[in-house]
């Protein structure tokens, strides 16, 4: 079997070709069509590179077609000598075809109905110069491809049953075309180019829309025709030049609207088959008769006539040698007369037909009045689609595919970031970009070519985003064409063309986008601290006898920072030191180092073994005069086709365009101003050699600087502890910041400001109850609905402004939104102001007639979603996918909702309870045998809109002579003495005024930013403005010194225990609620 050379499964149900296919290396024919193929590597998919087409290299038909195809494996373009593949009737709708331009064999192809379009066929079939016999009928197609024109050696393509609406004039190149198939698809006109096709044998348009103009006139030229079909079209006529077709066999004309027929359709004498039926109009030309055998060959010369009469030979002589003879001149002025009469006629009809167009526009223009509508060209069904407006401009700036040129972009953290033209070629394996071709077409308007270049070890969301990117980068542009995937080692002749041919690999990549947790490895160093003002760390031999007791050192151990004091080393030198591994702990160590401080003879045994053993003995070994080597720190550069290393002279002054001279010291003129975001940079310290790298440097700088570090250490003597070290802007090393004057890494704060510019006043009365007022005027209706038993159900009139703890609420406001501007209302004043007594009826009139015009207001409904202090979140999950998706279906595009909790309310929403907001302890429908009497606390906060009733402990030590309470009994009317004292437990001592109303701010001190920040919180704030990751700071004390001129005093209050002071300051304080288990 392994010589088999023709093998035919159709029809068998197959769902995957054999493996033992692979086997057969002679195999030159396989026909698997009318199957249920689904994929064609089935169970071994695990085999490397798909053996089958690996191995089968001597095939030469392949038939997959009435299958459910839905891809090709890449592994088909080994095919190299294909000459038949036949792929009809699959759904290949994802499948590019990418395999065709390696089949440089390939004779016929057969892509009959399966779904191609534009955009998932070859740019271009330029290598297929075999290719004869093209299918690509019963598709979506509304043009014909570009890559079939360049096919020069075609002799029959079919692309029936399309949305092809109009050829190009390209269609001359198929100089070897012999059958076209053109039917059932939207042609209005033929191209004159096709009468360019002299090989052209059978032209088939039946089912379109042609006339008699869309017949070219010089159709007579295809001296080969012999099948010509129209039927199911618009012809009133065909050209006489049709008829001149001498070897047409077959002209099929049915179901068209012809008027007649040339005569010279009687003179096809090899026409086997005409059909015209079901033209109704049609009045076939009569036949010429046939008169030759009439005359009998008779001789009408009047030398004959006169030689009957009988006439002498003399007369008959001087008859025929009498005529006059030729005149040249005559002839030619003869030939020219009747030549401009034709074109006198020709310019008198088209000027006829110029003055009737004209006429029938202006007509129609006095019945429409504007022409626009009517003569207009429809627009296609696919530009009427209203497309979202979608914003790019996060991603693509305005002049990106504005002009000629090519751009690229290389997808970093999700987001595609341009790359400079000088490393255009250039790609990352690990990397993936976005190449964007600008051109001019052959109208002189704009055109794109898309690709995204996948890089061979690039991560998964590198591939998702340069796709992603990609469609977006089309639909900024408008562009019509499709973007194309290109991966490494695999790019289309088209996207290297782009870069010449000359593209190159690197390797690396920039992180994925995801995160990823990698273990830190820390490198035990030994460093000398010396300087006085600015301490600086020098690198020694991680050595026992490294140390001097005139000096500090720092060991650097990860997550343990020793600091070694000599013992004559000074205090502020240790001091110093131990800030600076502070530093080194909350910048490098995220905060999990310790610092341990160590005296000398006070050694712990970790440390010796961190040096390799106990020193027999410490003595000075740094000579007096020691002076640490002058960085040098140089800038790297790329020049054309090499590297550059220039020194930075930074002595000079004129280089530190940021500080002005007088802020460079002679001892150390190293800036953080001298480093450019745009550039990396090596800095040279002797004993360590420090990279930076900017954070908008290019990729190339950043790999060629790594490189050239490692040179730069290694091509001079240095100690054996030197160290290549990699920085990264913003993320520098302690040691490498070190080295520079005054390194500037704390944020700027504005000591001109104190706590009363920053001061959040509440509203005043006045304004609150305009406010109040507005809000009220807007609203159109108000209703209420409160949670029970899992629903929502609406809340009774008479419990408007009541609120329980444990309950969730919801209300629908209705505002109505004026139309009328203040610029209006202005304009009405003037003229009433200006207007006469006698003008005031007028004006009147005027505005009821406006009034009446006035288009209706329009409204918006928002809804209000309170929720109780000790109320769980099932009410919001549950108002959420119920009540809110019918709020949205009945007010669609016109619904805000706002959610809000206890004591933290709207303002517009307390607003429309007019001052009546009661809060109840508990549930609205529970029941409680115990009942006891019910304190309330009536309090306002800063505004007269932040008024609220809120029930309090019923304890007389919360009472204070300037608020008002309210305590509310069970029994009625039955009341005993001091029934408030009794009913209130027992009288104990109470706040006798609330000054500190007047002082108390709450401001939250907090670190999420990054950085220490103090802001202020409204006057209207409450206990759930707590929060337990922050720390907060009422300032009533140290507030209260200002004005009283008492002393600050600052008490620290924790979660839990906090005093009557310090809860006075909160509306209703209670116990904290906890979270659910």
């Amino acid at each position: 079997m392994s010589s088999l050379r023709w093998l035919k499964l159709n029809r068998t149900g197959l769902c995957y070709l054999p493996e033992e296919l692979s086997a057969l290396h002679k195999l030159e024919h396989l026909s698997v069509s009318h199957n249920n193929l689904t994929t064609l590597h089935g169970e071994f998919s695990s085999l490397p590179c798909l053996r089958l087409f690996i191995n089968l290299t001597d095939l030469l038909y392949l038939d997959l077609s009435d299958n459910k195809l839905e891809s090709l494996p890449p592994q088909m373009r080994r095919l190299v000598h294909l000459q038949t593949l036949l792929l009809s009737n699959n759904p290949l709708m994802h499948a590019q075809l990418r395999q065709l331009p390696a089949m440089t064999a390939l004779q016929t192809l057969h892509l009959r109905n399966t779904q191609r379009t534009q955009s998932n066929l070859p740019t271009s079939l330029d290598g297929l110069t075999s290719l004869a016999d093209v299918d690509l009928s019963c598709n979506d197609l509304s043009r014909v491809p570009e890559c079939l024109y360049t096919l020069s050696s075609l002799r029959r393509l079919n692309l029936s049953t399309n949305q092809i609406s109009e050829l190009s004039l390209c269609i001359d190149q198929w100089t070897q075309l012999e059958t076209l198939n053109l039917s059932r698809n939207q042609l209005t006109s033929l191209p004159s180019a096709i009468c360019k096709l002299t090989k052209l044998k059978k032209l088939y348009l039946n089912s379109n829309k042609l006339d008699f103009d869309g017949i070219p006139s010089g159709i007579g030229k295809l001296a080969n025709l012999e099948e010509f079909m129209a039927a199911n079209n618009n012809l009133e006529l065909i050209p006489e030049s049709l008829c001149r077709c001498a070897k047409l066999r077959k002209l099929v004309l049915n179901k068209n609207r012809l008027v007649t027929l040339p005569e010279a359709v009687h003179f096809l004498t090899d026409v086997e088959i005409l059909d015209v039926r079901e033209n109704p109009n049609l009045v076939m030309p009569p036949k010429p008769v046939d008169r030759t055998s009439e005359w009998y060959n008779i001789d009408f010369s009047l030398q004959n006539q006169l030689r009957l009469a009988g006439a002498s030979p003399a007369t008959v002589a001087a008859a025929a040698g009498g005529s006059s003879p030729k005149d040249p001149m005559a002839r030619k002025m003869r030939l020219r007369r009747r030549k401009d009469s034709a074109q006198d006629d020709q310019a008198k009809q088209v000027l006829k037909g110029m003055s009737d167009v004209a006429q029938e526009k202006n007509k129609k223009l006095e019945e429409n009045g504007d022409l626009k509508y009517t003569d207009l060209k429809t627009r296609r069904w696919d530009q009427s689609l209203e497309k979202p407006h979608l914003n790019y401009s996060e991603f693509f700036t305005e002049e990106v595919g504005q002009l000629p040129g090519v751009t690229v972009w290389q997808i970093e953290n999700f987001v595609p970031i341009m790359v400079d033209e000088a490393f255009h070629g250039k790609f990352y394996e690990a990397d993936c970009y976005i190449v964007l071709k600008t051109f001019l077409d052959d109208s002189g308007s704009l055109n794109w070519e898309i690709y995204y270049w996948i890089g061979q070890e690039s991560s998964l969301d590198k591939k998702a985003c340069s796709a992603i990117h990609a469609v977006n980068l089309r639909n900024f542009l408008g562009a019509e064409c499709r973007s194309i995937r290109e991966e490494m080692g695999d790019e289309s002749d088209e996207f290297s063309q782009v870069f010449d041919h000359e593209i190159s690999y690197i390797e690396g990549g920039t992180a994925s986008g995801f995160y990823t947790v990698e273990d830190i490895h820390y490198v035990t160093r030994l460093y000398r601290v010396y300087g006085k003002k600015n301490i600086k760390l020098e690198p020694v031999p991680l050595k026992a006898a490294a140390l001097d007791p005139r000096f500090v050192f720092l060991l650097d151990h990860g997550l343990e920072i020793y600091i070694w004091r000599g013992s004559q080393a000074t205090l502020n030198g240790t001091t110093k030191a131990r800030l600076f591994a502070e530093k080194i702990n909350k910048n490098e160590r995220k905060g999990k180092a310790e610092i341990l401080l160590l005296i000398q003879t006070e050694e712990t045994p970790e440390f010796w073994d961190l040096l390799g053993g106990q020193a027999e003995e410490i003595k000075a070994n740094v000579p007096d005069d020691f002076k640490p080597p002058r960085p040098k720190l140089y800038k790297v550069g790329l020049g054309l086709g090499y590297l550059e290393l220039p020194q930075i002279n930074y002595r000079l002054s004129v280089e530190h365009k940021k500080r002005p001279a007088a802020d460079l010291s002679p001892e150390m003129r190293l800036l953080q101003s001298l480093l450019d975001t745009k550039s990396v940079y090596i800095l040279d310290c002797w004993s360590d050699v420090f990279i930076w790298i900017g954070r908008k440097s290019s990729r190339l700088v950043r790999a060629a600087a790594l490189k050239l570090g490692q040179e730069l250490c290694s091509m001079l003597h240095r100690p054996k502890h030197a160290m290549v070290i990699r920085n990264l802007e913003g993320t520098e090393c302690q040691v490498f910041k070190s080295k520079f004057k005054n390194w500037d890494d704390v944020l700027k704060v504005d000591y001109t400001r104190n706590a009363e510019a920053v001061h959040q006043p509440g509203g005043l009365s006045g304004k609150a109850e305009q406010l109040m007022e507005e809000w009220n005027e807007d609203l159109d209706g108000m209703e209420g609905f409160v949670l029970e038993n899992k629903k929502f159900t609406r809340l009774p009139e008479e419990e408007f402004g009541h609120f329980y703890t444990q309950d969730c609420y919801v209300f629908l406001c209705r505002y109505w939104i004026p139309l009328e501007t203040e610029e209006d209302e202005e304009k009405k004043k003037k003229k009433r102001e200006e207007g006469s007594t006698e003008g005031e009826e007028k004006g009147e009139e005027e505005e009821v007639e406006e009034e009446e015009k006035q288009p209706e207001e329009d409204f918006q409904c928002v809804v209000y979603f309170w929720q109780g202090r000790e109320a769980s979140n099932m009410g919001w999950l549950t108002f959420t996918f119920s009540l809110q998706k019918k709020f949205e279906n009945l007010f669609p595009g016109k619904l805000e909702v706002v959610r809000m909790t206890q004591q933290q309310e709207n303002p517009k929403f307390l607003s429309h309870f007019k001052r009546k907001f009661i809060v109840h302890k508990g549930k609205r429908k529970a029941r409680d045998d115990n009942l006891q009497p019910s304190l309330y606390h009536i309090r306002t906060n800063g505004s007269a809109l932040c008024t609220r009733c809120i029930q309090i402990n019923t304890d007389s030590g919360l009472l204070n002579s300037e608020f008002c309470f309210i305590l509310k009994v069970i029994n009625e009317g039955e009341e005993p003495e001091n029934f408030f004292w009794v009913g209130i437990g027992a009288q104990k001592p109470y706040d006798g005024d609330a000054e500190y109303m007047n002082f108390s701010r709450l401001f939250r001190c907090s670190n999420e930013k990054g950085y220490f920040a103090v802001s202020e919180k409204c006057s209207d704030f409450c206990q759930d403005d707590l929060a337990d990751d922050d720390i907060y700071n009422d300032l009533l004390p140290t507030l209260q010194s200002t004005y009283a001129g008492r002393p600050r005093k600052l008490r620290l209050v924790r979660k839990g225990n906090e005093p009557l002071p310090f809860t006075r300051c909160f509306h209703a304080w209670s116990v904290f609620r906890k979270p659910p288990a």
